[in-house]
């Protein structure tokens, strides 16, 4: 029996540097967590901003813990609502990327580059990856059984002894997937 691999959604969100945390919540700001993430470590803060693109704004949290850089990853549906370019990539690959203006409650930071569809992809550990017969970088495909069945592509996969088994896609990939609730896949290859 294949190993079944839980289906996150990844709603429209931030991550901050520590400069832009300041810029938007004020000096000495330090990130309220809310809830924690699948991933050990990732959380949802309590601090929300807008996302502002050339033909609109929307609301979005910020996930913490800080990193280097600012990244905002929108579904595309999202981006075409407001306006702006989200190539899809991974994350952390922001060079050449969308462009936005984020506005906190004390100030705005300008993103130059930074706003990307993030790229389906699975997380797991070496022992996971072992015991399915991937590697990381791998390109694989996810069929999920759900009341309206799909094989997703182009899945990456990210191995870390850090991570937690989990396939993460965007509200616009759930929706056509109907995967509301606690959904699971199988890698296909």
């Amino acid at each position: 029996m294949a190993k079944k691999i839980l289906i996150e959604t990844s709603a429209r969100h931030v991550h901050v540097s520590a400069e832009a945390l300041e810029i938007l919540f004020g000096k000495g700001h330090k990130l309220t967590n809310k809830k924690d993430l699948s991933q050990p470590g990732q959380f949802a803060c309590e601090e929300k901003v807008t996302i502002i693109g050339p033909k609109g704004s929307l609301k979005a949290s910020i996930l913490g813990p800080e990193r280097p850089a600012t990244q905002v990853e929108l579904s595309l549906t999202d981006a075409r609502t407001i306006g702006v370019v989200a190539p899809i990539r991974e994350s952390g690959d922001i060079a050449g990327s969308g462009k936005c203006v984020i506005e906190g409650p004390c100030g705005s930071v300008e993103v130059e580059c930074g706003v990307i569809a993030a790229k389906r992809h699975i997380h797991m550990t070496p022992a996971e990856a072992e015991e399915l017969g991937v590697a990381d970088k791998d390109i694989v495909s996810v069929k999920l059984d759900t009341a309206r069945p799909l094989i997703f592509g182009d899945v990456v996969v990210r191995v870390s002894d850090k991570f937690a088994l989990a396939m993460h896609i965007d509200t616009d990939e759930s929706n056509a997937a109907c995967a509301f609730g606690e959904v699971y896949g199988e890698i296909i290859k």
